[in-house]
């Protein structure tokens, strides 16, 4: 398989059987090669007899292992030199890999690009210009918390600029190889889901690679659709694991003298989860963070003597 034009597809999937037909059958007139493989994180709910039927490459997997181990074995699967990585309850436009896959040939020094993420609402999307955004590019607040620009927003002229972003968003983006080789390792699996983009992110742009928005190529997301029927306490584990995932990643990168900001942000959030009724979930997961403490550490360690420069992700602190 010739790499140049050839993009490998990495869906994770857990019984988005709903959802599985749409998204593998955008995957059509792409402008690229497709080298397609859904790994299977233990669905119930009859996407793996579908796989089968359909004759769908794939990975079954016994159990849910989590979205960042899912896509790591899918990378280390397949060959292709970039990896658009899909949730299982998105679709493409027509041309959008080949429109990601020119913007990451035309500069050495992108780790990943991601298109316009739009909201798929109501089973059914309008048309793309009028849908609100879902993600116009990660970017970062200056307590190191993560967010998707423009989401829940109308299309504004200045959301849909080819742009340098903080980072790109883990339902619908293409990566570079390398992001998932060497030091970097591809997805912490530590992190299980949520936060773990985020996290390649910061560790990548300590490296040195940077990140783009490529607005002219577009996918819609319904979002959260695996979590929601995985799980019995859908907003309680995601209140948990996003607490966790995110001290974690902010004690790798985040500079010392941030520490009060967080604290006190940090704190504030107990409160809000309190009155939402998820503070025992979101106060399991910063201890869980907690009690990490001495490995992040190290890692924080680490990924300085890597000789990677923590102020390439620190410098785009402060986006509210």
């Amino acid at each position: 398989m010739g790499e140049s034009r050839a993009v490998a597809v990495v869906i994770p999937s857990w019984n988005t059987l709903a959802y599985l037909p749409a998204c593998l059958g955008s995957l059509r007139d792409q402008g690229v090669e497709i080298e397609l493989l859904v790994v299977d994180n233990g669905s119930s709910d009859g996407s793996l007899e579908y796989l089968r039927q359909e004759g769908v490459p794939h990975v079954a997997l016994p159990e849910n292992a989590g979205f960042a181990a899912a896509v790591n074995l899918g990378v280390s699967r397949t060959r292709a030199g970039s990896v658009l990585v899909l949730n299982a309850d998105t679709v493409l436009e027509p041309g959008c890999a080949g429109r990601l896959l020119d913007a990451l040939e035309a500069d050495a020094a992108l780790g990943g690009v991601q298109p316009r993420i739009l909201q798929l609402e109501g089973g059914r999307p309008a048309g793309v210009d009028a849908a609100r955004l879902y993600s116009a590019g990660q970017a970062l607040t200056r307590d190191g918390r993560a967010y998707e620009r423009g989401a829940g927003e109308e299309q504004r002229r200045e959301l849909l600029e080819r742009r340098e972003i903080f980072g790109v968003c883990g339902a619908a983006c293409l990566l570079r190889r390398e992001l998932f080789a060497g030091p970097l390792g591809g997805y912490d699996e530590r992190y299980f889901a949520f936060y773990e983009d985020v996290d390649l992110n910061v560790r990548a742009r300590i490296a040195g690679w940077r990140f783009e928005y490529v607005p002219e190529a577009a996918v819609w997301h319904a979002g959260n659709a695996a979590w929601s029927a995985g799980f019995e306490r859908p907003d309680a584990d995601n209140a948990r694991l996003v607490a966790r995932n995110r001290l974690a990643t902010q004690v790798k990168f985040m500079p010392r003298s941030a520490a009060p900001r967080i604290a006190a942000v940090e704190s504030g959030s107990l409160l809000r989860a309190a009155r939402q009724r998820r503070f025992r979930a979101t106060l399991a997961g910063k201890l869980a963070a907690l009690r990490r403490l001495p490995d992040l550490l190290r890692e924080r360690r680490r990924l300085r003597r890597s000789g990677g420069d923590p102020d390439l992700a620190r410098r785009w602190l402060g986006g509210r």
